[in-house]
């Protein structure tokens, strides 16, 4: 670890760490131990909330989809508690949809599994003022529209009729869109 990446921490290097695989949330919080964070790693919303309310980390990552709920709710509760904490929303689900949702509600950063401690941090020490470099490899057409169906999808709540009128489509064909996976 180089010793700048120690001083781009600053003073407080607590950081929470949420995810219900396991041995995963383990070596990331090994990996990021030796960068110089001082991580707390919990498997639940439930715990992740009570660490963000009581304790609030200055940084935090934190996996969208957990067994016993969202992670954006623990996103919630760690952006009223500390506003200044930065957080990376990590998800073996991308889908523009929950990145601009992740991103509204607080989050700093948005990356998909899997994703190395490396990248996390890099992320995490970003500052808000670097622009990522353009794509070296952009969505397809094909890409792009399912993309935007699953916006659509999730802004209509999930509800599959009423996404199929908005996007002026066949229900069964949106169905159908909706059961594959998505294009590369």
């Amino acid at each position: 670890m180089a010793e700048n990446e120690l001083n781009d921490i600053g003073e407080d290097t607590s950081l929470l760490l949420v995810d219900d695989d396991e041995p995963f949330l383990r070596r990331l919080a090994r990996a990021m131990e030796k960068r110089g964070f001082t991580p707390t790693a919990v498997e639940t919303v439930a715990e992740g909330k009570s660490v963000a309310a009581t304790r609030p980390p200055a940084f935090a990552v934190i996996d969208l989809r957990l067994e016993d709920g969202n992670g954006l709710d623990v996103v919630e509760v760690l952006r009223e508690s500390r506003p200044d904490a930065r957080i990376v929303v990590l998800t073996g689900y991308g889908a523009i949809a929950t990145a601009v949702a992740a991103v509204k509600i607080g989050a700093t950063d948005y990356m998909s599994k899997p994703a190395d401690a490396n990248d996390i941090t890099n992320a995490l020490l970003s500052r808000t003022d670097d622009k990522p470099p353009p794509p070296e490899n952009p969505m397809s057409a094909d890409r792009v529209r399912w993309e935007h169906i699953q916006r659509v999808f999730e802004l209509c709540d999930r509800n599959v009729s009423e996404t199929a009128r908005r996007l002026n489509m066949h229900r069964r064909t949106l169905q159908r869109i909706l059961a594959k996976r998505s294009p590369r």
